[in-house]
């Protein structure tokens, strides 16, 4: 069985009483998203290279960008 993924925990966090059981999008959901966008739009404000690959392509990219990020982020926390 694989281990379970590191997905950084909230993007946005807020405390109690703020919140009940809603702790909104991961950290990882929210680095895939920001990868994603980056994917999507060049600097010329055209569609990129990715126009060409399919949504689930796209977004099994989006995701290991943001395991990545994940990694480097603990890296750094230590």
């Amino acid at each position: 069985m694989s281990e379970p993924i590191n997905d950084g925990g909230p993007a946005f966090p807020l405390k109690a009483p703020l919140t009940i059981d809603c702790l909104g999008m991961s950290l990882r959901d929210y680095f895939a998203a920001k990868a994603l966008c980056g994917m999507e739009i060049t600097a010329e404000g055209t569609m990129g290279s990715s126009f060409f690959y399919s949504p689930s392509a796209l977004a099994t990219r989006a995701y290991a960008i943001a395991d990545a990020m994940l990694i480097e982020r603990n890296k750094n926390a230590k």
